[in-house]
């Protein structure tokens, strides 16, 4: 098949690239031509233009591709608002038969008791405007795109990690090593709650294979579905992990691990506030029937004992990677100092 990629060098979407040419798909990718995250396969096609910008990626496209050239499949990996979903519509009606979505299941309500996550539960978030933006382009894709004539598929991935991501809870989302180099020097570890919430992570790896089975899959059209692992964990197993694959022992763990609510992760940094309370604070876990009907056969394989190592293994490969945020330590340093001392009030 003729794949288009949009994006193609981000964490989930270079996976997709590199599963897509794997497969044997011919691949083209539309970029802006620099990537710190992930170098594009070899051999493929590129396409250097601002996919924001509607009018400058179709003729981008045009002076790319021959008269009437069309693709079997447009995925869109950095779409974030109805408005450029809506555009997309536009540009792509008349070069696929399927445009692949990427969207977000924290897009989906939160549940106060045990519940797997299904593709048709609502879509409510009422703190986090990223995933209301993402909600809304997928509304807006359901009802132009089918105006178009345009067969689409959604796809919504939970907490994705994979070699240049390694996932915490908050204050390491622009440096992910920040929460090993804290757990190298013995800083305070800051776990949310009591550390037993649920929370569910997904290698990138994983949910390419399985997006790359959705491509030319008429079973497919017309259909959202969320790409996760089955392996849902606690807070403290997803730190513990961490902690394990940096070397650290669960006696040393055990100390630098300090327990502090979100309520206080969110006054120490309003800026999370979206992230925490309409997303991780909530349990996380999926009923992934749908993705295994549709793709029979995939299934999520890669543990995340063994995934962590991986990513660790990618930053400690070129030492320019492990950037720490400065601002994320101030901050754990200064509620984890907080928490210590009233533990030690509360004792005495």
């Amino acid at each position: 098949m003729r794949i288009l990629i949009v994006g193609g060098t981000g964490l989930i979407s270079s996976e997709i690239a590199a599963a897509s040419v794997a497969a044997g798909h011919d691949l083209t990718l539309v970029t802006r031509g620099r990537s710190g995250v992930a170098d594009a396969p070899a051999g493929v096609r590129h396409v250097v233009a601002d996919a924001t910008d509607a009018a400058a990626l179709r003729s981008a496209l045009a002076q790319a591709s021959d008269a009437g050239e069309r693709y079997d499949v447009v995925l869109q990996s950095v779409a974030f608002s109805p408005e450029h979903v809506a555009a997309d519509v536009e540009t792509f009606a008349p070069l696929t038969d399927q445009y692949v979505l990427i969207a977000t299941s924290a897009s989906y309500a939160t549940w106060d008791c045990l519940h797997l996550t299904r593709e048709d539960d609502p879509q409510e978030n009422l703190f986090w405007d990223y995933a209301r933006q993402k909600a809304a382009a997928e509304a807006v894709l359901r009802e132009r795109a089918t105006a178009a004539g345009l067969g689409y598929t959604i796809v919504r991935p939970a907490h994705t990690y994979g070699p240049s991501k390694i996932p915490a809870y908050t204050g390491n989302s622009s440096h992910p090593w920040t929460v090993v180099d804290r757990m190298r020097r013995g800083a305070d570890i800051v776990i949310p709650g009591d550390g037993t919430s649920l929370w569910t992570l997904t290698h990138a790896r994983d949910l390419a294979a399985a997006a790359v089975g959705l491509f030319g899959n008429a079973r497919a059209l017309g259909e959202a579905v969320h790409i996760t692992s089955d392996e849902a964990l606690t807070w403290n197993a997803i730190y513990g992990a961490i902690a394990d694959a940096a070397g650290i022992t669960p006696e040393r763990f055990g100390e630098q691990r300090v327990c502090v609510p979100s309520d206080a992760l969110v006054a120490a940094a309003p800026d999370q506030a979206g992230s925490i309370y309409g997303d991780k604070m909530h349990p996380a876990a999926y009923d992934t029937s749908k993705i295994k009907h549709l793709v029979p056969g995939w299934e999520a394989r890669i543990p995340f004992a063994e995934g962590i190592r991986e990513c660790l293994a990618w930053f400690e490969a070129d030492p320019a990677r492990q950037r720490v945020d400065d601002a994320a330590n101030a901050m754990f340093d200064r509620i984890a100092a907080i928490y210590r001392r009233a533990l030690g009030e509360a004792a005495s």
